[in-house]
């Protein structure tokens, strides 16, 4: 088995699988533990995570906030349709963007949104992304809530009407273009009820960008160029991680995102500090992890980096053995999928 081949992640997902729109209530989604120790597995309700996480275990979650990024627009010029997805804001008018058609702009091309906002492109980049500069009259936020829609992936083919509903309860710090998916299975009582267990809930930020959107398309996923990602850890977060894994107890991530987050900080300054940076971090198998001890996640795409972060965790093998068998279960995958414990 080649570690560094692409198709190595590879796993057969009927289509009718992807899951169109959430389940109601969050926590009623189904769950899968995997048991690192024992090779075992359990089907179960995502509520019933209440049962396998204990008094002084550190829920580490990601509260950025996903923003109604997607703008549709026209060329001022010939009045062609353009769509813009905002993926980093530079200041408080510049922003990198995902553009398609990127074919139909150039430097200097004006794209109208409304009678408010409009643009007009800066730098042509690569993967179909640009540098934009907004002109707007008005609140820059508040016109973006009123027209831009939730910046949904790919595989889901339906708008969300309840923009709420592709952002966690504990979502905060606008700038995300997709959601932390894994924590969009807890609801505000669940957590209530895991810190009256004496659960430790503590918030990172990571605001998800453009990797979500791009599949590797290199054979050797060496050559695969990650995505940067602004990531932030407070003092109080820290302090509470680094006593955790001091006195043995585990730190369980809620998402890749969290994952990424964690194991950057350490990486860069050996262990869990106040900071705020940008990783392009790529965990695939033969990574240690530093802080991980367990992980609560969703199905990941064939291929993807995320797949390769899950079997960085638990093995190649025994991902892929745990994906067929939730595809014969007809478990529920990606985004607005179902979740994994692997602990």
């Amino acid at each position: 088995m080649d570690i560094l081949s692409k198709s190595t992640y590879n796993y057969n997902l009927p289509e009718e699988l992807i899951a169109q729109f959430p389940v109601e209530p969050r926590d009623s989604s189904r769950l899968m533990v995997y048991h690192k120790d024992t090779k075992t597995i359990e089907h179960k309700i995502f509520k019933d995570i209440f049962d396998y996480l204990v008094a002084g275990d550190v829920l580490v979650v990601n509260n950025t906030k996903v923003i109604p990024a997607r703008l549709y627009g026209v060329k001022v010029e010939t009045n062609a349709k353009i769509e813009v997805l905002l993926l980093k804001r530079y200041n408080n008018t510049c922003w990198n963007v995902l553009i398609k058609p990127l074919k139909r702009v150039k430097i200097g091309t004006e794209i109208k949104f409304n009678e408010k906002l409009s643009c007009v492109i800066t730098k042509i980049k690569e993967f179909g992304e640009a540098e934009i500069e907004f002109k707007f009259s008005g609140v820059f936020e508040e016109i973006l809530n009123e027209i831009g829609t939730m910046p949904l992936p790919h595989y889901i083919r339906q708008e969300c009407k309840d923009k709420s509903r592709y952002n966690t309860v504990y979502s905060k710090v606008d700038g995300s273009s997709a959601a932390p998916t894994a924590g969009l299975h807890f609801t505000n009582e669940l957590l209530e009820k895991l810190k009256q267990k004496g659960v430790i809930v503590t918030e990172v930020l990571l605001h998800v960008g453009l990797g979500t959107f791009r599949p590797v398309s290199e054979d050797n996923i060496l050559n695969h160029e990650m995505h940067t990602e602004h990531y932030e850890i407070s003092k109080q977060s820290a302090e509470i991680i680094n006593k955790a894994k001091q006195e043995g107890r585990r730190v369980i991530a809620v998402g890749t995102t969290s994952i990424r987050t964690l194991e950057s900080a350490a990486t860069k300054f050996g262990k869990i500090t106040e900071c705020s940076d940008d990783t392009n971090i790529f965990i695939y198998p033969g990574y240690k992890f530093k802080v991980v001890d367990g992980v609560i996640t969703n199905f990941h795409l064939p291929e993807s980096t995320l797949i390769m972060l899950v079997s960085a965790f638990i093995g190649i093998k025994e991902t892929l053995n745990m994906y067929n068998l939730a595809v014969k279960e007809k478990y529920r995958f990606f985004s607005f999928g179902d979740a994994t414990l692997l602990i």
